[in-house]
């Protein structure tokens, strides 16, 4: 199940978290899977967070709780990224390592494991683009290209890797990066995976991505780098968007697990498409929909082709995405509560009015567990 820690009431770790964990574990769940845990920009963005590493204060129950200074020290000389904090923030990475781990450890008692989320690019002015310029490139910025949904294309306005300085210092930051993932969760997914084999850049200032270029990525050489550290690499790629051969033969390689989308698989124009169910296969998670998609019951009501459904209901769309070959089903959250649309965390290419949805105190029913839990079940994945 996806639900983001904004997301739950109150938005922080705790009583609320761990209710959440003992709601997912009564109604037969696995899995919780949660945005990016870094400080949100200013719209409330995970994904232009100003750190690759460090976790957001705002998620903390006990933002007073004391520090040591030698727990400060400890935790700053296995992690090279907080050397430079200052004593609060460096306190605040404590902090939240200690609430993190007692959540972790809550949630594997009750048989919930947890999975996170890498972005693929860093904020413009982050910590990471100022303290490690060498690592960037000037004059370009990340995007996507133009696709049916987009005519101009995506602006991201990331700053993009200087791949070849990345490999001269050994992918050394990746490697840190991918490992502070790993230290933290069970399972990371990989946003925007495409961008290690190609990424669309734009020229810095253009109006829109129309005027971008594909640019080349390192392949399979920054996962081999960090396996090299880290041993087995327990990621999911995110393959969405334009995926080529080379995409599917790198995530192949790397023996990654990709993602279909049951709203991605009703295009009348694409049969073959991956994500329609009769297409799936053991070696990717199977998704309702992402923090960027509508609700189910606000796609259901937007679309134009309902002869096209299995079901028209959203419990009848969640029994049968559910017989997919996939080891892992992900649900969202909103969806359990067969919310519209307003209850959707992102809509692409809008600056405001994202990422607020929180669950309603008192959602999280008995009777819920029970309904789920019984669908799990009929499904064999409890």
């Amino acid at each position: 199940m996806q639900l983001h820690l904004t997301s739950l009431p109150g938005g922080r770790l705790g009583a609320a978290a761990r209710a959440w964990v003992d709601f997912l574990a009564a109604a037969g769940q696995s899995w919780w899977q949660v945005l990016p845990v870094g400080p949100p920009d200013r719209h409330g963005s995970p994904y232009k967070s100003r750190s690759a590493f460090a976790a957001w204060r705002g998620f903390l129950e006990d933002p007073s709780a004391p520090v040591s200074r030698a727990e400060a020290q400890a935790f700053a000389e296995r992690h090279p990224w907080a050397q430079t904090m200052s004593a609060r923030a460096l306190a605040d990475q404590v902090r939240f390592d200690r609430e993190w781990g007692t959540l972790r450890a809550y949630a594997t008692e009750r048989g919930v494991r947890l999975i996170g989320d890498v972005p693929i690019y860093v904020a413009p002015g982050s910590d990471d683009h100022r303290e490690h310029p060498e690592l960037f490139l000037d004059g370009l910025v990340a995007g996507a290209p133009p696709d049916a949904y987009t005519e101009k294309g995506q602006l991201w306005g990331n700053p993009v890797y200087d791949w070849p300085a990345q490999r001269r210092r050994g992918y050394r930051w990746w490697t840190q990066r991918l490992g502070r993932a790993v230290e933290l969760f069970d399972v990371a997914r990989i946003d925007h995976f495409r961008g290690f084999v190609a990424g669309w850049v734009v020229p810095e200032g253009a109006r829109d991505a129309r005027g971008g270029r594909w640019r080349r990525g390192p392949g399979r050489a920054v996962f081999e780098a960090a396996r090299a550290q880290l041993g087995a690499l327990p990621f999911i790629a995110e393959d969405l968007g334009v995926i080529t051969e080379p995409v599917d033969r790198l995530r192949h390689e790397l023996g990654l697990p990709g993602m279909v989308v049951l709203q991605f698989g009703f295009d009348p124009d694409d049969l073959t498409s991956p994500h329609r169910l009769e297409h799936h296969t053991n070696d990717r998670v199977a998704y309702t929909g992402t923090h960027d998609t509508d609700t189910l019951a606000g796609w259901l009501a937007s679309f134009e082709h309902p002869q096209l459904l299995p079901a028209r209901d959203v419990w009848g769309l969640t029994r049968w995405w559910m017989d997919s070959p996939a080891p892992l089903v992900m649900l969202q959250a909103q969806d359990l509560l067969e919310l519209g649309s307003q209850a959707r965390m992102n809509t692409p290419g809008r600056a405001g009015g994202n990422w607020s949805w929180q669950l309603p105190a008192g959602a999280l029913t008995r009777p819920l567990a029970r309904r789920l839990r019984q669908i799990t079940a009929a499904a064999g994945r409890c």
